[in-house]
């Protein structure tokens, strides 16, 4: 009993539940305030209501995805005056002003992208036009470099402890999520180790990813050890749209030149040292070369942006601490995504690779909760010939996402597309697939968030020999997943109210 209670009281006074609690005072303060104001002026309820149909007029005219738009548009029809008023407080997408200039700064800072020759024109053209609109946005393609395809998390960590235990110069991490266990409590001995030996070891983690994972004195531990440490974006007890701005890149760059990122984050569930839903399937590559760059960049630019560092990439490059050549295989074109940039990478890099697609296209996700224009291409490449398959969880993490990713089955399949759920348990991949000569292996769910409010990575990967492994962990896993039918659709159309909803608030899920 004592134990319990003392359990209890470190779950009412975590910081997860006094900050949700503030929040929830605020909210509430926030309304009381608002109705009782609207309920003594009756000009004010004029004028929020006259406001928010100009706030209306805005949303339709103004450029954005189509869902996000449709859900406010409910919202203000349904509750014209708070609508409004919430709109002006949560409803743009931008992100502050300060992180904003804070990356920028970052971006600047860090010095012009390594001289390299265009390899472009040594792709097929399609292709080609793809990697010149990655490069526009500051992220080049390289040949002189070798990819291993992980296709679980369990292959790549003992790899990737050799690799840090190996480290002679700087280790960068970045993650999503960092959880106690076998899996950090590896990782985090190995950094300790190497900041006291003098390698330069910095670690960001994303701070709501990884809220109620982690310790108290997390970072104190890690300062104390020589580890530099930042939390991306912390989570504070104020109502503020920019808290949907996440960190969800996965990222260890050592000494430069060895590279990794996928979907995996650091916590046991995801090398299957701890079962939460069945087998936690995960894919990642590790990089060799000179792509490795293109990681780099997005570690120093988060570093300095915040920081007030001014650290030069020229002192990072993957020559610097390996002057010999590197062997080749194929192109490799290492990318990320922003809310802090114009550009919605992400998005257009997935609906460009469907669009060039000729013979097939097999898709890893965990989340499909796409907008029109995903569907419409998903749908379109299916009608043409083209075998679109996709992997989706058999068993969720989060039963509400799992059943908006239901939601599209149909539509999906009347049009010829083929979608797998993965029987053995939950599947975190998040990858590509096209034509045996295109693959792209990431962080990258299909959903909003990850299309527009995260911050993501992925490798672009062109004619290497990873693509073989790949498409051989495609054949596997569907042979290991049950092929959904119309059969099984229609058998759920008494919950297609439910999935309306879903569908709906599908920008905030």
């Amino acid at each position: 009993m004592r134990r319990k209670c003392k359990k209890l009281f470190s779950v009412l006074t975590s910081r997860v539940v006094i900050i949700g609690l503030l929040i929830f005072i605020q909210l509430v303060w926030f309304l009381l305030l608002f109705f009782r104001l609207i309920q003594y002026a009756s000009w004010i309820n004029v004028g929020m209501m006259t406001l928010s149909v100009f706030i209306e007029l805005v949303i339709i005219n103004k450029n954005g995805n189509p869902s996000y738009k449709i859900l406010w548009l409910l919202f203000i029809g349904t509750l014209p005056v708070l609508g409004g008023l919430m709109y002006l407080l949560f409803g743009d997408k931008r992100p502050s002003r300060s992180i904003r200039r804070h990356l920028y700064h970052g971006k600047r800072s860090i010095g012009p992208r390594m001289p390299t020759e265009s390899v472009l024109e040594d792709i097929p053209p399609r292709v080609a036009a793809t990697g010149v609109c990655l490069e526009k946005c500051g992220f080049s393609m390289y040949q002189h470099t070798q990819v291993q395809y992980y296709p679980v998390a369990d292959e790549a960590f003992p790899q990737m402890i050799e690799d840090l235990r190996r480290a002679k110069h700087y280790i960068f991490m970045e993650y999503f999520i960092i959880a106690d266990g076998l899996m950090w409590g590896t990782i985090k001995q190995i950094l300790k180790e190497k900041a006291a030996s003098g390698v330069e070891v910095r670690f960001v983690y994303d701070d709501l990813g990884s809220i109620g994972c982690l310790p108290k004195h997390f970072q104190k531990e890690l300062r104390e050890a020589g580890v530099q440490v930042m939390g991306f974006n912390p989570f504070r007890p104020a109502l503020s749209a920019v808290m949907n701005n996440r960190n969800h890149r996965k990222i260890t760059v050592i000494d430069g030149y060895i590279g990794y990122t996928g979907g995996y984050n650091l916590a046991d569930e995801y090398i299957n040292h701890l079962e939460r839903f069945g087998h936690w399937k995960d894919t990642g590559v590790r990089l060799y070369g000179e792509a490795v760059y293109n990681l780099t960049r997005m570690c120093l630019e988060l570093w300095n942006a915040f920081q007030e560092t001014n650290d030069r990439t020229k002192d990072y490059r993957p020559h610097h601490y390996h002057p010999a050549p590197f062997p080749s295989d194929g192109f490799v074109q290492p990318y990320g995504n922003s809310p802090f940039e114009r550009e919605t990478l992400a998005q257009e890099v997935y609906l460009d690779l469907l669009a060039q697609a000729q013979r097939y296209v097999y898709i890893f996700t965990p989340y499909l909760a796409i907008d029109d224009e995903m569907q419409h291409a998903l749908c379109a490449a299916a009608r043409r010939g083209v075998d679109v398959r996709i992997v989706t969880p058999g068993i969720p993490d989060k039963r509400v996402v799992y059943s908006l990713t239901r939601s599209y089955y149909e539509t999906l399949l009347r049009a010829g597309v083929r979608i797998y759920e993965y029987t053995p348990g939950f599947l975190h991949a998040k990858s590509y697939l096209v034509d045996d000569q295109i693959g792209i292996v990431g962080t990258i769910n299909m959903d909003y968030r990850s299309l527009y409010l995260h911050m993501e990575c992925a490798v672009l990967l062109v004619q290497c020999q990873a693509l073989h492994q790949l498409k051989l962990d495609y054949i596997v896993t569907f042979e290991k997943s049950r092929r959904v039918t119309i059969k099984d659709c229609k058998k759920r159309r008494r919950s297609r109210l439910w999935q309306a909803i879903l569908r709906t608030i599908s920008p905030l899920l």
